[in-house]
């Protein structure tokens, strides 16, 4: 549990053709979690672009993100999230970015096909993780030394936490909610998403 005497900068980096929800599910659980935690200024949560310029989504969502990777503030979770992520593998400050905070940083987290970029950054050597099924195979043949665990929400291996496709980065958040605070205040905050919540990271519940 991270939970300190001042608030967590929780970070979710967006870029070009990310997935809407698996940037969007985890801003709705942390955002939630905090009206209803009792403790004012629990943690913040926010957006984090390449630039400071706005970021074309999936489907032209726009969004502007509130910092960029050269301003944002020290980070107690980072969140990477999936999509069209091909062109985000190819750009050296991105994954030198990713890695030097993974370095850092308490929690690394991804989303879907975000992933890839965490394992482009070298974080996921020998551990498990999981992915979008039907992004399972390419992972496999890409980064052979990272184990993927199949027909799981999510998967937590050290300090790193990565969930199957989009809407598996709710759970993983709330899983998230209740290991950084409280599981009182993730099941109030899966209660208030009217969110059917697997707690434990079963495929089934």
């Amino acid at each position: 549990m991270l939970l300190t005497n001042h608030s967590l900068n929780i970070g979710i980096y967006v870029y070009d053709n990310a997935e809407v929800l698996d940037f969007a599910g985890p801003f709705e659980v942390f955002s939630t979690a905090a009206r209803l935690s009792t403790q004012p200024d629990i943690h913040n949560v926010f957006l984090i672009g390449e630039t400071g310029r706005h970021i074309n989504a999936r489907a032209e969502f726009k969004v502007l993100p509130k910092f960029n990777i050269k301003n944002h503030p020290q980070l107690s979770v980072l969140i990477i999230p999936g999509g069209l992520h091909s062109n985000e593998l190819t750009k050296a400050p991105v994954i030198k970015w990713i890695s030097q905070q993974a370095m850092k940083v308490p929690i690394t987290a991804s989303v879907c096909t975000g992933v890839f970029l965490l394992a482009k950054a070298g974080i996921l050597q020998g551990l498990t993780c999981t992915t979008h099924r039907e992004n399972i195979n390419e992972f496999k043949a890409a980064f052979p030394d990272s184990p993927i665990i199949e027909n799981v929400p999510w998967v937590e291996h050290e300090h790193v936490i990565t969930s199957a496709g989009i809407s598996a980065g709710i759970d993983m958040s709330l899983h998230l909610v209740e290991k950084l605070f409280s599981p009182s205040l993730a099941k109030r905050t899966a209660r208030q998403m009217e969110y059917h919540w697997c707690q434990r990271g079963e495929s089934k519940c």
